[in-house]
Order: C-alpha cells, then structure tokens, then sequence
C-alpha cells in the first residue's frame, strides 16, 4: 500500500491483528519488505505487523533531498501517526536498526529488536552482494530470497546506486549516534553474529553497555545476516523478549 510522507510515496504492508501491540520491522540498506518477511510473518496471529519499504528502496519512492538518517526517522515517525500507532516495537536490521536507535532517542518506543545495526561511521565492503549472495545459497531456510537478492541488493552498492542514493549512503555512513544512545529507556535486545564483517562483533558488546535496559544474543559463525542463519532461533528469542 502506498501513502505519501513527507513528500515521498512510501510502500508498506499490514497484516495481522490490528487491535494487538504494533510491531514495526525496518529492513537493512539495499533491500525492502522481502528480507523482513521471515520475522514478521510468525508474529501476524498475536501482533499488529507493519513492514516498510524504506525510501529509495522496493516500491518507496527515492527521497528528493540527500536525507540524513534523522530524515528517516521523522518519516517513520509520520507515517506510524498517519496510521494511528504510538509506542511501537521497532525491529530493524542493519541500516534499519540505525534508524530504529535514532528514532527510540526522540520518540516513545515500546521495545527494541536489533540485528547488526551499526551507531558508528561505517565501512562498507566492495563485496557486499557477493557474500550476501554466497550466505542465501547456504541457508535452507531463506535460500528462496536467493533471486529477490541478485535483483535489488547489488543495484544499492554505491557505484550503482543512483546519484541521490550514493549521497544517502555516505550520509549514513558516516554519522555517528553512539553519544545520543543513553536516552533510549525501552527494553533492548540485541542480536549479532561473530562473523559480521558489515559491522564488528565488537560493536555489539560496547552497544550492549550503552543501553541502558539491553540484552545481547550472540550467534557463532554467522554473518550480517545471523537474525535469517538462525531463523528459529530468532523467533523464538523474539516471543520470549516480546512476551
């Protein structure tokens, strides 16, 4: 469905049970609705879903300014408003996660779930979509992504992402929020694999300390992706955390 925010028309999906608690998942750069789907889905009997296409992303359309990640957040922040929901659960991923710590340092929020989400400048990998692409091969689970991956995930690498977009990009990259951490008061959940090569391990654990109301899951030898690598798991630390 689409709605326009802030000038910008954006994609989303609701399903579920409208009068339940709002979860809201936010997907990483370079994907859409598709890569959230998986976590989603399982929580459509005891939850409010929203799953967001992020401008520039999907079916959303492209911002008509170089956004700053406080861009999104407000845009978020509208369209949660439009729709008539306060203190949502946000579950982001990676890009996703940054917005959802950003948005929970302004705005009430019930709970957060994060996989990967980076809070320093970031250094992004030339082979981004090689190794995304390598890991939905080798996961039973989530290899039917396989084909949605080939089509969208290396059209977001900076040398081929559109003249706005790249701008987004280096916007992203290089803001750092750490120092904006301590205002988030909601439980926290942190989920992360040892072998993130996106976004170090070791991010993980100073983010733990900085929350001040946060948990961290580790997952061994799983990458940027871990919260898909180990899908049952993630639900289920999800129903707990959420419970």
């Amino acid at each position: 469905m689409l709605i326009k925010i802030n000038d910008v028309n954006i994609n989303y999906i609701r399903y579920g049970k409208k009068e339940a608690k709002t979860l809201v998942f936010l997907h990483g750069w370079g994907q859409n609705i598709e890569m959230m789907q998986p976590v989603a889905q399982p929580f459509s009997d005891t939850h409010d879903i929203i799953v967001i296409d992020l401008p520039g992303y999907g079916l959303s359309e492209e911002p008509k300014f170089d956004w700053q990640v406080n861009d999104y957040v407000e845009c978020i922040h509208n369209l949660l408003m439009k729709l008539e929901v306060i203190n949502p659960i946000l579950i982001g991923h990676s890009f996703g996660g940054k917005i959802s710590l950003l948005y929970a340092t302004k705005y009430e929020v019930n709970k957060l779930i994060l996989f990967a989400s980076p809070y320093k400048k970031e250094i992004k990998n030339e082979t981004f979509k090689m190794k995304t692409l390598k890991f939905l091969k080798k996961v039973p689970v989530v290899n039917k992504l396989e084909n949605f991956a080939k089509k969208h995930i290396g059209s977001t690498d900076y040398k081929q992402a559109s003249v706005m977009m790249r701008k987004i990009l280096v916007n992203t990259v290089n803001l750092d929020i750490k120092d904006e951490l301590y205002k988030i008061s909601c439980p926290t959940i942190i989920i992360w694999g040892t072998n993130d090569e996106a976004v170090n391990i070791e991010d993980a654990y100073q983010l733990e300390k900085i929350i001040p109301d946060a948990g961290l899951v580790v997952y061994e030898n799983c990458t940027h992706y871990a919260y898909l690598e180990k899908l049952n798991q993630t639900i289920n630390i999800m129903k707990s955390f959420l419970n």
